[in-house]
């Protein structure tokens, strides 16, 4: 039996549409339970707390808890694996900092492809270093401090958190752009290292503002410069180091992603969402206070952002010929 022209048209009609109903029906009832937001860091450090704060601003905004998992060890790398193998639903995310991305070149034979398996949702925020130095040395400046550094080569201890943290890369590409040679020292992690920065055994250090802010403000550490291409509302007398070594620029940051495969208007709510929030003046000013700078990203930008990151520490890593093993 044919079907009349009109009715046959009609049903076409009807099946095109079909599937993109069926999106939008996925994306309205997204969240209906628990997302679990994994993070590749132990508790209480920054990305540990940026996490959470991410995890209160999408729970009050759609309406479900955003359960936040610590999975700390193997470089990171055990939260991102975790992700990787997840159901592509939106009910498990990631956490991704930089020191995952830095950490998947370093560690070439992982099981799966860290960019490639995993889909960008957003950036949240980005987090300037500190370039600071020991009060006993006598340099008040970046200039001072390449040409204190350059007539003593090898002499000045550069400390960080860990070989291929970011401190330590931030620490590395300030060296490759100068042709210093200072002498580094790495640490299970930034507190140990600040700890021996303070007592005077290390001499310089790149770190996260949210662990010295208070040293520099008591003048127990000398900050020098930061890491971002603009001066910070945090630390508004630091200048940045670009001011000095032009193009210099160094920074952690944190946003989500999802399992490749996750359904495109999933990621776009999330994305929508965590710009939303981005804007909102108390979670700017939260992020502020812990020393950060919101980064509201499409998954586009985000995704176009870790690309150059894969390509800037990359060249830095082969640079300073840093291996884990």
């Amino acid at each position: 039996m044919q079907l009349p022209r009109r009715q046959f048209l009609n049903l076409a009609a009807s099946a095109v549409a079909m599937p993109a109903l069926l999106r939008n029906a996925r994306a309205d009832t997204y969240p209906s339970r628990p997302v679990h937001l994994l993070v590749g860091f132990p508790p209480g450090g920054a990305a540990d707390i940026i996490a959470r704060l991410t995890g209160q601003m999408l729970s009050e905004r759609l309406g479900q808890p955003f359960v936040v998992e610590n999975r700390g060890s193997a470089g990171q790398q055990i939260a991102a694996e975790a992700v990787v193998k997840a159901e592509p639903d939106g009910y498990t995310l990631l956490l991704m900092a930089n020191p995952n991305v830095i950490n998947a070149m370093l560690n070439p034979n992982l099981d799966f492809n860290f960019i490639g398996d995993l889909a960008p949702v957003g950036g949240v925020d980005l987090n300037p270093l500190i370039l600071e130095v020991t009060p006993s040395l006598p340099v008040h400046s970046v200039p001072e401090l390449i040409a204190y550094t350059k007539a003593h080569p090898g002499q000045i201890n550069m400390a960080s958190g860990g070989v291929g943290s970011t401190p330590h890369l931030a620490g590395e590409l300030f060296k490759m752009m100068t042709g210093i040679n200072m002498l580094h020292v790495p640490y299970r992690g930034d507190a140990p290292a600040i700890t021996d920065l303070l007592a005077g055994q290390d001499q310089v250090m790149f770190d996260l503002i949210l662990l010295s802010l208070s040293h520099i403000r008591s003048g127990a550490l000398r900050g020098l410069a930061v890491t971002s291409a603009k001066r910070l509302p945090t630390l508004p007398d630091l200048p940045p180091v670009a001011d000095f070594v032009p193009g210099y620029e160094a920074f952690a940051w944190q946003g989500v992603a999802a399992p490749k495969n996750t359904p495109a208007e999933i990621v776009a709510k999330l994305n929508n969402e965590i710009n939303k929030a981005l804007a909102d003046p108390k979670i700017a000013s939260r992020l502020t206070d812990l020393g950060g700078v919101p980064m509201p990203l499409t998954p586009a930008a985000f995704g176009q952002l870790i690309a150059s990151e894969v390509e800037k520490w990359g060249k830095v890593i082969k640079f300073a010929n840093i291996k884990t093993g």
